[in-house]
């Protein structure tokens, strides 16, 4: 399990996250949803230990992330940021490959390989494996950056946005592949989305944050509400129930 506890961080005077404490529960997809600006990414950047905290801590199996040897928090935990650049030229098996880092250091073993194809494959990228990013299209980009997250192999996976450049169709892959990383494998998600839809549809719990505060925090069917989303996103949003799945219907929301 994460423990995220009393979280807090500034960016010169303006708190960004403010005593934010939630508990990640394993084996689950728990979705980070919330308007612009109310410190979803800050606070993943502070669970993945990629930003300090000012106050509070974060726990993992009742330790502080921050004692943790980084191969073997590497081999527990992975993430992919939402800006990815890389200023030299690979394709995207080599990108992959990267994932294995924590267990071969470079040397790549049998194992490695087999995770490797097992990521691209996850990720229907077996064709283009061996194109170079700069090739790609910046969907085809995306899944190649998550299959490098899903070869690292790792209990916990942490994606900041990582529907963004994707068409419907890709976005849906991926939430679908996400889910059967944790039905089938017993992994545990945590991803900052904006669609809420895509929140409602494919997450167990949510945690919805605003202007830097934990303003809801519980399992998909208990958040995804007219009145607690009106709290969230100060709009009047409607829900509708479609094949056991609650839609929310925000594009002709008035507010």
């Amino acid at each position: 399990m994460i423990e995220i506890k009393g979280l807090t961080k500034q960016f010169g005077k303006k708190p960004v996250v403010e005593d934010v404490s939630v508990n990640i529960e394993q084996g689950t997809i728990t979705s980070f949803i919330g308007p612009n600006g109310a410190g979803k990414s800050t606070l993943l950047s502070m669970v993945s230990r990629l930003l300090d905290a000012d106050t509070g801590e974060v726990l993992l199996d009742n330790n502080n992330v921050k004692k943790w040897k980084s191969t073997e928090f590497a081999k527990r935990v992975s993430i992919l940021r939402q800006a990815n650049y890389l200023n030299v030229r690979l394709t995207i098996r080599e990108l992959v490959s990267f994932g294995r880092y924590p267990y071969s250091k470079g040397r790549l073993n049998e194992e490695d390989e087999k995770y490797i194809d097992q990521a691209i494959e996850y990720m229907n990228l077996v064709d283009i494996q061996d194109q170079f990013l700069d090739e790609l299209s910046g969907g085809q980009k995306q899944r190649a950056f998550i299959a490098m997250v899903i070869a690292q192999d790792t209990d916990y996976i942490l994606l900041d946005e990582p529907l963004n450049n994707l068409d419907m169709k890709h976005s849906v892959q991926i939430m679908k592949i996400l889910r059967k990383l944790v039905d089938e494998l017993g992994r545990t998600v945590i991803i900052v989305l904006h669609d809420i839809n895509f929140a409602s549809v494919y997450s167990d719990r949510i945690v919805a944050l605003k202007d830097g505060k934990l303003v809801k925090n519980g399992k998909t069917h208990e958040i995804i509400n007219s009145e607690s989303l009106r709290d969230i996103y100060d709009m009047d949003i409607p829900v509708q129930v479609q094949d056991g799945c609650r839609i929310c219907v925000y594009f002709n929301s008035h507010t």
